[in-house]
Formats: C-alpha cells, structure tokens, sequence
C-alpha cells in the first residue's frame, strides 16, 4: 500500500505526448523568445544562429537523452536519481545544485514574468510604457511577480497529470499558435527583407570564439540540461516510452520556438525601426518591440498576443522549475504535494523580492557586486543570473556527463534508451556514448575555462 501511495503522490504522465508537451515547455521558455533574439542580435545575426543549431545537435541533444534516460533508470529527483545509481556523496553535489539551480532561478525569473503580464495589460488598454520606469517601480513589479509565482503554484498543485500534464497540453498549442500569427505577421511588413537576410543568412566571417561559447551557453540555457528538469520529468516516464523520439520532438519543438522568435522580432525591427541596432540586448524585448508594435495597423492587439506569448513560456517553464525541488521534498523528504508546493513557492516569493529591487539604482541591492575570475556581476539579479542561471547549469551539465559516462556504466543508460525505442543499437548507441564520454565533456571544459577567463576576458554565456 506505501508502494501505491508513492506513486500516487510523485504522479506519472499519461501519454508520452503529456511528457513532450510538458518537457517542451519547460525547455521552451523566456530563453527562446527573450534571450535568443537578443544574443542573434549582439552576435552577428545569421552566424549565430547556425553555430548554435550545430550546438543543439551535437552537444545539448545527447545531454537530453542522458539526463531522460538516468531519471526513468532511477526514477528519482535529481539527488535520488544519482544517489539510487549507486554516485556517491561527490555525484549527488550535482542533484543538489541541480534543486538549488530550480529554485533560486525560479525566484529572479518570475520577476521577468512578472514585467510579462505588467505588458500584457498596459498592451491591451493601450498605453505605452517606459520599460527603465516600469521596472523601477516596485508597486507594480512585486505584486506582478508574486501573481505570476501563484499562477506556478496552483499548476503544481495540480500533480503530474492532473496539474503539469494538462496545463501542458493546453499552453504549448497556444503557445505556438500565437508565435505563428505574430511571426507571419512580421515577415510579410513592407521592407521585412532586410530583417530576414540578418536573421537566416550567416556571415561566417562573424564566427569566432566568443560566439561559439555564446551559442553552446544559449543551446544549454534553451533546452533546460543541467537544470534536473528533465530527470525529474524521465522518472515520470513509463519503461514503454521511447526516449529517443521524445527527446528529439522536445529539441525540435524548442529550436523551432528559437528560430520563430527571431523571425517574430527582426524582420519588424528593420521594417518598422530601420535606423534601430538589432544588438539592444536584454531590452530588446520589452524596450524596442512595444515601439515596433506601435507602428503595425491594430499593433496593440498584436502586442498584447505577444506578451501572453512571453507569459504562456515563462508559466511552462517555471511550473517544472517549481518541480524539481517538489519533488525532492516528495521523494526524500516525505512531504505531501501540497506542503511542499506551498512552501518552496512561497519562499521563492520571498526570493523573488531582492531581484525586482536589484532594478532601482541606488538601492543596496542594485549596487552590489562580486568579482568572478576578473568577470565583474552587478546587482543581485545579475549575480544570481550568472551564478545559477549560467555557471551552475554548466558545472552540472559536466558532472552528469561524467556520472553516466565515467563514474557509472554508459551502457547502462544506453540500455535504457534503449527500451522503448529498439532501433537504437550499432552506430547510434556507439555515437552516443563517446559524445557522452568524451565530447560534451571537453567542450564544457573549454567552455568553463572561458567563463573564469583563462582565454583572456570572461565571457557570460
């Protein structure tokens, strides 16, 4: 009877088309509509985005299959999931900051949702708005994030099908459907070419070092490796699921996401702002497009679709951030669903305060900063940005790669992928495996080496 009220408690996903809807949307988020956009735009437009579809083909792809396959083997949050494997003390350090990683990302990226639903409304009514203003108001952005963390809340709440699963299915269609609209409306304004040929036509001359690094910390960043998400979700997955068909749905639907994103904001950045630079960085978003939309016919219900849009991704991403830490309340702690909800959401809440107020010049806040390897991080937000929403993730992506492919027996995952998806076998499982073992773990050890500026000034990726 423990047996069954464990699983009742820690959930399974009905359908592998639940676990692609919800692994989807937790990959598919602000990285994709948000960030990409803005890191084409500081990074040589077309040149970029093929590096970085290279970096989700050879690098993050066999770390999603790794990360599935060790949460359906164990099936166990990310500390369980290495400590049931038979990784010691060291290895579980990765399962922890993986947890940590959820949790204290969730707490700054609910802020940006927070700014997401403030847009929506001053969208629908109308009224423009100075975004440096806007998120120097706490008044406004608290109460929105807190809103925004509730709206999380009540999803996980809800369990694995009852609440992510069917949240799930339901927001990623919508999700899409708004991107389409929004993106097609884009490519065919007048003068839309130029924005196109930016985007889609790669100067490789524009290659070098910084942008590959760029686009490997971007492709980690998309796809939500090195975050647990995705073992958390693998340990809800039934042995008959096909993990390699799963996986590759999730990667596609999120570099589709990526590569609409950009077709949504560059070619109405040139056609409506010729004189504007694409490279307006983290603003772009929130700064330049309002004014894009300005300037469409009926831009306002346009850019109101696109804030529910920005919304709708953030919500499918933050709901598996919320939980990975759950679910290790849940699994090694034996609490109930609903305390641990409770109280990890409400403390992210807490969280979430320094980061809204990391905006205001002036405050404690804002100004404070530390110096990483010579790379200085301002403000709170920026630190924790960097330290878990960038660093952590990458230290963690390299740890499990040496879990599964050093420290533990590779062709017990493989074994794993296996089942389910029986064509796995001969050159595929043999590929995976020395990519896992020996691939991904040099790049992300160049990639480390970079960020603590061994190759001269540290890059944030």
């Amino acid at each position: 009877m423990a047996a069954i009220n464990e699983t009742e408690e820690r959930g399974e996903f009905g359908s592998s088309l639940g676990f692609i809807m919800a692994a989807a949307g937790s990959a598919v988020g602000l990285g994709n509509i948000w960030r990409f956009p803005y890191l084409v735009g500081e990074n040589g437009g077309g040149a970029f985005v093929f590096v970085y579809i290279l970096c989700v083909l050879f690098i993050a792809l066999p770390l999603l299959f790794n990360e599935i396959a060790l949460g359906r083997k164990s099936g166990k949050n990310p500390i369980g999931a290495i400590r049931d494997t038979g990784g010691n003390k060291f290895w579980q350090l990765a399962g922890v900051l993986c947890v940590l990683v959820c949790f204290f990302v969730f707490s700054y990226y609910s802020v940006i949702a927070g700014w997401t639903v403030g847009y929506i409304i001053t969208e629908i009514i109308n009224v423009p708005v100075d975004f440096a203003e806007f998120v120097e108001t706490p008044l406004y952005v608290i109460p929105l994030t807190f809103l925004f963390i509730l709206m999380t809340i009540l999803i996980v709440l809800g369990g694995v099908s009852g609440g992510i699963e069917k949240a799930s299915k339901f927001l990623m269609p919508v999700l899409f459907i708004i991107i389409i609209f929004i993106a097609g409306r884009a490519v065919t304004l007048e003068g839309a070419g130029a924005g196109i040929e930016y985007y889609l036509k790669p100067d490789f001359s524009k290659i070098n070092a910084a942008v590959i690094l760029q686009a490997l910390g971007q492709a980690f960043f998309s796809m939500s490796v090195g975050w647990g998400l995705m073992i958390t979700f693998g340990s809800y997955l039934p042995k008959k699921s096909n993990i390699i068909q799963s996986a590759g749905w999730i990667a596609g639907m999120d570099t589709s996401v990526a590569l609409l994103g950009g077709l949504m904001v560059f070619p109405a950045l040139f056609a409506l702002l010729p004189g504007k630079d694409p490279a307006a960085g983290p603003a772009l978003v929130f700064d330049v497009l309002p004014k894009v939309f300005a300037a469409m016919p009926g831009g306002h219900v346009v850019g109101a679709l696109f804030f529910i849009l920005l919304m709708v991704a953030a919500l499918t991403s933050t709901i598996s951030m919320l939980e990975v830490p759950v679910a290790y309340m849940i699994d090694d702690r034996k609490w109930g669903r609903k305390k641990a909800t409770w109280t990890i959401g409400l403390a992210a809440m807490a969280l979430s305060v320094p980061s809204a107020l990391s905006q205001i010049p002036g405050t404690f806040f804002n100004s404070l900063h530390i110096n990483f390897f010579g790379n200085r991080l301002e403000g709170f937000f920026g630190i924790m940005d960097f330290v878990f929403g960038t660093f952590a993730v990458i230290v963690i992506c390299l740890m499990l790669a040496l879990y599964t492919g050093w420290a533990s027996k590779i062709s017990d995952y493989a074994d794993e992928l296996r089942l389910g998806a029986p064509s796995f076998k001969g050159p595929f499982r043999a590929g995976w495996m020395f990519f896992v073992k020996w691939i991904c773990p040099i790049v992300i050890i160049l990639l480390i080496l970079n960020m603590v500026g061994l190759f001269g000034t540290a890059q944030a990726a």
